[in-house]
């Protein structure tokens, strides 16, 4: 049975699950469309979304820093707003500059309007009952690439990437800000008081070997995802599955994402988000061993996609909750913006270390990397919670030993 708190959640998961799709995954769904449509290559248009993920990453401490100070939901809605605008103005580009320009901007949209934003906004209003609402939010969020590929390629087809791209900007501008609006006023019954940071405590938080432990860890997250992902049907076709049976494997990675995060929710407070965490690492860790042994059985893609995606979905949640219980509520914005940079930067720079290796090693090796950086990613992880300083309040409280 859902909580009253979780099914308070389900507005700003709606909103969640279509700016994902319009903004993020609109890019995949209809990159073969612009390919043929503007004559670029496909290196020439995935640089765009790779600047999309860079700018991401780095606007992402200034969006944390205006949400301590308050303005979380003009910060959120702003965000989803500048990126509705923004795919109104992609049909009209006419140079591969104007592309670029376009998406450096929805990736600035994209740092005040997706999951790490969003996720702020709910720590520092619900503080210790935030991963019951993240769960929620990232359930209904693992069917955005579900939802946009289909759609994107049925619009396309019908009414042109034009229309297809405006549609996405008005399923933006007139449902997701409205329920994320609605879905921030949903959670008020719900807040919990904390006082304000004081100047210069992001710093001193940034100071800890804690900070940089969970840096390298979601670091490790994001370079072997983006590395793997974007590389699998090739590293799947090359294991010997047709062509088919590889778009399969792939398409499954999302619903393997909301089962792991279903079993999160269904965990909930039986199992601590450390263990949680320790447990994604080694599922995506065994997920490797199952990629490298597909070539001598084309089912263990299947184990692969199970583990990886189940991994890699609740990640999605223990990032923001383990970065409050290790390093406190105070002035989270600022500090998880800041952690959402070596994530964020793997995941953009994964797909190009990948096909550099590939290139000179093949995609054995490649597999080999993601799984010994995962392994030291868990290292990390594992050393975060020890360094750990023993005074610190997950949720911003001074402790009784303080």
């Amino acid at each position: 049975m859902l909580t009253g708190l979780q099914r308070a959640a389900f507005p700003l998961a709606i909103a969640q699950t279509l700016t994902w799709a319009s903004l993020y995954y609109s890019f995949p769904a209809l990159l073969p469309t612009w390919q043929a449509a503007l004559g670029w290559s496909k290196s020439e248009l995935f640089g765009a979304f790779t600047l999309a993920l860079v700018v991401s990453a780095i606007a992402a401490p200034l969006a944390g820093s205006l949400i301590d100070r308050g303005y979380g939901r003009a910060v959120l809605a702003g965000g989803m707003v500048l990126g509705a605008l923004l795919l109104v103005a992609l049909p009209a580009v006419s140079e591969v500059w104007h592309f670029y320009l376009i998406w450096a901007g929805i990736g600035l949209a994209m740092s005040a309007s997706l999951y790490e934003a969003c996720f702020t906004v709910i720590t520092r209003v619900i503080g210790s009952q935030a991963r019951q609402v993240i769960t929620v939010v990232t359930l209904l969020g693992g069917f955005a690439g579900t939802l946009a590929f289909p759609a994107a390629h049925l619009m396309a087809e019908a009414f042109g990437w034009q229309a297809a791209v405006r549609i996405f900007a008005a399923v933006v501008l007139f449902v997701s800000v409205p329920f994320a609006i609605f879905g921030l006023g949903c959670l008020r019954p719900f807040t919990e008081t904390l006082e304000p940071a004081k100047p210069g405590n992001s710093g001193k938080i940034m100071a800890q070997p804690t900070f940089w432990m969970l840096g390298v860890a979601f670091c490790a997250i994001g370079l072997a995802h983006g590395a793997i992902l974007t590389h699998l049907l090739f590293i799947l076709q090359e294991s010997g599955l047709s062509v088919w049976l590889a778009v399969v494997v792939v398409s499954m990675i999302g619903p393997m994402q909301v089962v792991g995060r279903v079993f999160m929710m269904l965990t909930a407070g039986r199992v601590s988000t450390f263990g949680i965490a320790v447990a994604c690492y080694m599922l995506m860790i065994i997920a490797t061993a199952a990629l490298l042994a597909t070539r001598f059985n084309i089912w263990m893609a299947f184990v692969f996609v199970a583990f990886h995606g189940a991994g890699y979905g609740v990640a999605s949640i223990v990032r923001p909750v383990m970065t409050a219980e290790l390093l406190g509520r105070q002035s989270f914005g600022a500090v998880f913006g800041m952690l959402a940079i070596p994530f964020m930067m793997g995941f953009a720079l994964g797909p190009t270390a990948a096909a550099v290796v590939s290139e000179l090693a093949g995609y054995n090796t490649v597999i080999v990397s993601a799984g010994v950086i995962l392994a030291g990613g868990l290292i990390a992880i594992v050393a975060a919670r020890r360094m750990a300083p023993t005074n610190t309040d997950f949720y911003g409280i001074r402790s009784a030993e303080g």
